[in-house]
C-alpha cells in the first residue's frame, strides 16, 4: 500500500442509443407502401484513457460527472441513425479504477495511452424495416435505444511528491503549501515514524499539475538516522524538483546565505542524491522592509561561489506567500522544470542485489521459531532469521522488499497463518516491529 492517495468518485454514464423510426414508403402504385423506418445508432461509450503528462486527479476536482452522446434516431427512407463518438477521460498513469458501489477493480491503467471502457453506449432501437414479415407486411413497430451504462467509479492514485520544499522551519514553508496546493491527498498510515509529511496538489495557470512535499523534518529525522519510514525516503528520492525556500527578510536575525548552504549541506549529508536535482531558489517574504537589499546581497554572494561545478545559474524567484506575489511565475517554472527533469532511477549505483545464498548454517538448526507474548504479539527468532535481520539495511526500499521476499521464501508467512496469524497483528524479530499482512 502506498503512503499517499490520491482519490476521486466520478458519475459516468454512456449514451442511450437512438430510437428507431416507424416510416413508410409513399410510392405510386405500392400499395400501402413499405415500411421505411430506419434503426438508431449506437450510443456512445464512456472511456478512460491514460495520458502521460498528467501527474494527479486534480482536473476531476472541479467535473465529476461524465455524459456520452447519444445515438442518433433512426430516420425515413430507410435512413439509420449515425453511432455516437466515445467520450474520452484522461487519467494519469497509475490510476486503478474501481465500482464505487460494489468495490470491484475494474483495471489498473498504467501505459500512456492505454484504454478502459467503463460505461457502455447503448445499442440503437431497430426501425420498422426490421419487424416487416409476408403477415404483417406494414409494421407499425420499432424499438427505442438502448440506455447507456450508467456507474459511480473510484478514481485511485498513489501519488509521489515530484517538487520537494527544502529550508528552515521558520521560512514559510508551510505557509508556501498551503496558498499554492488546492488539494491534500489521503495519507495513509505507516509503522515507522510521527511525521506526517505535508502534501499538496498544485495547478499551474495553464492546468498543468503536480505533486508537492515538504521535506523538512524528514531531512533533520533522517540524517540523524531517526526510523523513518522506507517508504517514505522512496518519496524523497523520487522528488525531482527541489524548492528552496529562503526567508529573505532577515527578520529572525540570519543570513539568508548561510542558512541557503546549511540546508545544502544537511541535503548532501544524508545522500539521498538531493542535491542531483534542479533546484529552484524560492526568496520568500519579499512583501518585508529589508528585503530587496538582502536578495541584492544574496544574489551577489551566490555569484561570487560560482564554481565550474555549479556553473549553470540557479534560477530565484522572489515571492510573497502571504500576498501571493510571484507565485504563478514561480509555479509555471517548476512545472516546465519538471517536464525536462527525468525521473531518477533508484539506487542505480547500488550492486545489484544476488538472491542471498547462506553458507555456515548447519542443516538440523531451526531457520526460526515462532513464540507469541502476552500482549498477542508473535516473536520471531532463531539463528538464521537474526543473521538475515542483521544483514538488511532498511534504509533502502529495495532491501526491505528483499528481507519481505526472504522471510517468505522460509515459510515465516504460512508458519505464521498455520500458528492463527491474522491481517494487522504485529510481529516482530528483535526490536524490528511489522504488520502480518494477508
Amino acid at each position: 500500500m502506498s503512503m499517499f492517495l490520491d482519490q476521486v468518485t466520478i458519475d459516468v454514464k454512456a449514451g442511450k442509443g437512438g430510437d428507431g423510426m416507424v416510416a413508410f414508403r409513399r410510392e405510386k402504385y405500392v400499395p400501402d407502401g413499405g415500411p421505411a423506418g430506419g434503426d438508431g445508432g449506437r450510443g456512445g461509450d464512456v472511456v478512460l484513457m491514460v495520458e502521460e503528462g498528467l501527474r494527479t486527479l486534480m482536473d476531476f476536482r472541479y467535473n465529476r460527472h461524465f455524459r456520452a452522446q447519444a445515438g442518433e434516431n433512426g430516420m425515413s427512407k430507410g435512413m439509420h441513425g449515425r453511432g455516437s463518438e466515445d467520450t474520452f477521460v484522461k487519467v494519469p498513469p497509475g490510476t486503478t479504477v474501481r465500482d464505487a458501489e460494489t468495490g470491484v477493480l475494474l483495471g489498473d491503467l498504467v501505459e500512456n495511452g492505454q484504454t478502459l471502457v467503463v460505461a457502455k453506449g447503448g445499442r440503437g432501437g431497430r426501425g420498422n424495416i426490421r419487424f416487416a414479415s409476408p403477415r404483417n407486411p406494414a409494421p407499425e413497430i420499432a424499438e427505442n435505444g438502448e440506455p447507456g451504462q450508467e456507474r459511480r467509479i473510484e478514481l485511485e492514485l498513489k501519488v509521489l511528491a515530484d517538487v520537494g520544499l527544502v529550508g528552515f522551519p521558520s521560512v514559510g514553508k508551510s505557509t508556501l503549501l498551503s496558498v499554492i496546493s488546492a488539494a491534500r491527498p489521503r495519507i495513509g498510515a505507516y509503522h515507522f515514524t510521527t511525521l506526517v509529511p505535508n502534501l499538496g496538489m498544485v495547478t499551474t495557470t495553464d492546468h498543468r499539475s503536480f505533486v508537492v512535499a515538504d521535506l523538512p523534518g524528514l531531512i533533520e529525522g533522517a540524517s540523524q538516522g531517526v526510523g523513518l519510514g522506507t517508504q517514505f525516503l522512496r518519496h524523497i528520492e523520487r522528488t525531482r524538483v527541489i524548492l528552496h525556500v529562503i526567508d529573505m527578510s532577515g527578520m529572525e536575525g540570519r543570513d539568508p546565505y548561510e542558512d541557503y548552504l546549511a540546508i545544502n549541506k544537511e541535503l548532501g549529508e544524508h545522500n539521498l542524491r538531493l542535491l542531483e536535482r534542479p533546484q529552484i531558489i524560492v526568496a520568500n517574504k519579499m512583501d518585508m522592509p529589508d528585503a530587496e537589499e538582502n536578495l541584492a546581497r544574496f544574489k551577489a554572494e551566490l555569484a561570487k561561489e560560482k564554481t565550474d561545478e555549479f556553473a549553470e545559474d540557479i534560477p530565484i524567484f522572489g515571492i510573497s506567500a502571504v500576498t501571493r506575489k510571484g507565485l504563478d511565475s514561480l509555479l509555471n517554472a517548476t512545472a516546465d522544470l519538471l517536464e525536462t527533469t527525468p525521473e531518477f532511477p533508484l539506487y542505480e549505483d547500488e550492486p545489484k542485489e544476488e538472491e542471498a545464498v547462506f553458507y555456515g548454517f548447519t542443516s538440523d538448526e531451526p531457520e526460526f521459531t515462532i513464540d507469541r507474548e502476552p500482549d498477542a504479539t508473535w516473536v520471531l527468532s532463531g539463528p538464521k532469521i537474526e543473521k538475515l535481520f542483521q544483514m538488511t539495511n532498511f534504509d533502502h526500499d529495495e532491501t526491505v522488499m528483499r528481507f519481505a521476499r526472504q522471510l517468505r521464501g522460509m515459510g515465516v508467512d504460512e508458519a505464521l497463518r498455520a500458528r492463527g496469524a491474522k491481517d494487522g497483528d504485529i510481529v516482530r524479530i528483535g526490536k524490528f516491529e511489522f504488520e502480518f499482512v494477508e
